[in-house]
């Protein structure tokens, strides 16, 4: 049965990307040789939609990828069982390589649906990491400079409070030290009420808390601004530019704003633990004013290739998204005053933010990384800088922040002892 599972994986199949294009999949070379399907506890392995560039160095064999899945799967179990996670979708990256990719439980608990790969979740505050991307893509262009000050830049947004002698700079927007205010306002999908425009939940929920440079404030509003100075240094909508810039050259056939039809017929439902009864209930997907933070869908594949070309210095295959010396400052910390852990514990007391992205050192081995959460949904991508090594997991879990960084470290460990000479 398990010759005729790894033959079965093997065999060309006709697929629909999300935008409703048929394609045949296109896997690593090597990966023909280690797909395999694990029936027995409800997880599925498959090739990548859409093949990766192959990577430096030598290809991990089938055996070692084996041996890595064999000691992650009953800690990606015990994962589930004590965060309540329904269901869980993962991607091991290696260079430019998908090594595997695997799916757990049910992405919808009454239809009994199992979840894929292809299992569409919302990826929440991941997307800022990919927003900051385009921001720094602007200033190699020659927009700006990051100690710049935002309200430079602006036209017709302007940031109440701010004093003159000690402005708000790009650098510290994309260091949550800009001293805007947080929030978030959910809105259900299906409400007959829409969330405000951006421009306008800009221009009357932009608040200061005190002065920038003086204290780590995660910022949604900070990234909603963000969009929006993206929108006028380019006069392009800034989903556009997240497209044309980030999702279509990398390949992310499965990742935008508003899931297409077939994501649709993909996506997981969200879930919280009922407080009283403890039993897994349905809550409602929403939409938010602070969207360009964290409002786009997609899957664990389409994020293994956005971490894969953060790991390689900014480019995947021949796709260039930043220079090398850009991409390392991003994944580099930007203050030694403002340092301790992330969510879920991640990085411990040397974490700090880069831009964007998450920093620490880890047994002298730097590493990146960022969650997101939205009612129901939890998202997490991390990687290990100096061997190459990610991971990315999307969930219908309600806050399962530190099982998804206990998974993340215990992968990039496998990963490393057993497929790195």
């Amino acid at each position: 049965m398990a010759a005729l599972i790894r033959s079965l994986s093997h065999l060309p199949c006709c697929r629909r990307d999300a935008r409703g294009r048929e394609f045949l999949p296109e896997p690593p070379r090597w990966i023909l040789r280690a797909s395999f399907a694990l029936v027995a506890v409800g997880a599925i392995s498959i090739p990548p939609s859409v093949g990766a560039q192959s990577g430096e160095g030598p290809i991990p064999s089938a055996s070692g990828i084996d041996a890595v899945v064999a000691e992650l799967e009953p800690e990606i179990r015990r994962a589930m069982a004590e965060g309540r996670i329904p269901s869980l979708t993962i991607a091991l990256t290696a260079g430019e390589e998908i090594l595997w990719s695997g799916a757990y439980g049910e992405s919808n608990l009454r239809a009994r649906t199992p979840a894929t790969p292809e299992t569409v979740y919302i990826i929440a505050s991941t997307l800022k990491t990919m927003v900051a991307t385009v921001l720094l893509q602007l200033h190699e262009e020659g927009h700006f400079e990051l100690d710049d000050p935002v309200s430079q830049h602006l036209e017709r947004i302007r940031i109440p409070g701010e004093d003159p002698s000690r402005p708000v700079t790009f650098r510290h927007l994309l260091t949550h030290t800009s001293g805007l205010a947080g929030g978030f306002s959910g809105t259900p999908v299906w409400a007959d009420t829409v969330p405000t425009p951006m421009d306008e939940f800009l221009a009357g929920s932009l608040r200061l808390e005190g002065p920038p440079d003086e204290a780590v404030r995660y910022s949604n509003p900070a990234f909603t601004l963000m969009a929006h100075l993206i929108e006028e240094m380019t006069g392009s909508d800034f989903r556009d530019e997240m497209r044309s810039r980030i999702f279509d050259p990398l390949g992310m056939t499965s990742t935008d704003f508003a899931p297409t039809p077939v994501m649709e017929e993909l996506l997981a439902v969200p879930y919280r633990p009922d407080p009283d009864t403890g039993a897994q209930t349905p809550i409602s997907r929403v939409r938010f004013a602070e969207w360009p933070a964290g409002g786009a869908w997609g899957t664990a594949l389409d994020q293994a290739r956005w971490l894969m070309a953060s790991l390689n210095r900014g480019a995947l295959g021949d796709v260039r998204l930043l220079s090398e010396e850009t991409a390392a400052l991003m994944q580099t910390r930007q203050s030694d005053r403002f340092t301790g852990p992330m969510a879920g514990g991640w990085g411990g007391e040397e974490a700090g933010y880069g831009l964007a992205w998450w920093t620490t050192t880890r047994d002298g081995e730097r590493y990146i990384a960022h969650s997101g959460s939205v009612g129901g949904y939890t998202a997490f991508i991390h990687g290990n800088r100096d061997r190459r090594l990610g991971v990315t997991l999307l969930t219908n879990g309600q806050r399962a922040h530190p099982h998804l960084v206990r998974l993340s470290f215990l992968a990039t460990d496998l990963m490393s002892r057993k497929l790195l000479p």
